[in-house]
């Protein structure tokens, strides 16, 4: 890992003496694997102790981790032959929300995304996965392309957030953000989406209004960060530890409240620690919901998915 979070330091440190070791091991006749075996068992029971017990604000951060398999990762390995499809039709491009045809596992489907980067230049490309108003737009165009000719719909959530800046208020971004949000409810097609990293706000819900909505298990989902969320109610940013339990926005959590429909089980040490393990479970989910919602009528889905969301918040019936 290229990137260790304050919590995984301790577990870093051993396994740094056991790399340590291995390499006295291999340039001489040390007779040091009882001690390699022994730190390796150790290190393997302190992650696992460690990733059973994270806070919320520890999930916060696994789930920004910039390791974590990104859209393009998912893309890659679950589409192989995926064609990038490009602009809104009314401004630009834009770079933050990826999307495209391809055949998955055998079906063909429209696979959309936000895509962070994973270097410096990637991200101000992508602009960090905040999505301006032509990104929606591009999502809802070929949303309608995928409903004309009846293909499934797959997306990927992993954003702070819309973009904020001036220049897409100018442009709407409201607007494009209901709009999209409006297509989602609208579409005849099945719609799976799965929060993989960060779900921010109203530009995660844009993409996450679906038939079946999942979590990988250390991602987060929330109406604000909790960055955003302590300068709100304590003026500091130094209160998001607390501001981040307060917020109940781990798939744990989302599960309880029936919000999203299934957790995806991440490696121990999380995705950034197993990235082609999570991409193939994120996969193999996907093929799940697929085959569950394959033959239900459009009309049928469409009000389900309505009822689906009209149902939050209400009392569970007796």
């Amino acid at each position: 890992m290229s990137s260790l979070l304050d919590f995984e330091k301790p577990i870093a440190e051993l396994e740094g003496k056991v790399k340590e070791l291995r390499h006295l091991a291999d340039s001489s006749d040390s007779g040091l694997d009882e001690d390699i075996a022994k730190l390796e068992t150790r290190a393997a029971k302190m992650l696992a102790q460690t990733y059973a017990k994270l806070t919320p604000w520890q999930k916060a951060q696994v789930a920004r981790h910039p390791d974590r398999p990104h859209f393009k990762d998912y893309a890659a390995a679950l589409v192989p032959d995926f064609q990038p499809l490009a602009g809104d039709r009314s401004f630009a491009d834009d770079a933050a929300i990826q999307a495209g045809l391809g055949r998955f596992r055998g079906r063909s489907i429209l696979l959309i995304g936000h895509e962070r980067g994973s270097d410096t230049e990637e991200r101000v490309r992508h602009n960090f996965g905040m999505a301006r108003p032509e990104g929606y737009r591009k999502a809802i165009r070929l949303m309608r392309l995928a409903e004309r000719f009846g293909l499934p719909v797959v997306t990927l959530v992993d954003t702070m957030g819309a973009h904020p800046g001036i220049d897409a208020e100018e442009r709407g971004q409201a607007e494009a953000i209901a709009r999209s949000i409006e297509c989602c409810l609208d579409l005849a097609v099945p719609v799976v989406s799965i929060i993989v990293g960060e779900g921010g706000s109203g530009g995660a819900i844009a993409l996450a209004v679906a038939d079946r909505v999942l979590m990988l298990e250390h991602s987060i989902y929330s109406v604000i960060s909790p960055e955003g969320c302590a300068a709100i109610l304590w003026r500091s940013a130094e209160k998001a530890a607390d501001a981040a339990e307060a917020l109940r926005f781990t798939a744990q959590d989302l599960r309880e409240y029936r919000l999203i429909d299934e957790i995806i089980p991440e490696p121990v040490g999380g995705a950034h620690r197993a990235r082609d393990v999570t991409i193939d479970a994120v996969g193999d989910a996907i093929e799940r919901h697929l085959a569950d919602l394959e033959g239900v009528p459009g009309l049928d889905l469409r009000l389900l998915r309505r009822e689906k969301f009209l149902a939050m918040g209400r009392p569970a019936a007796a």
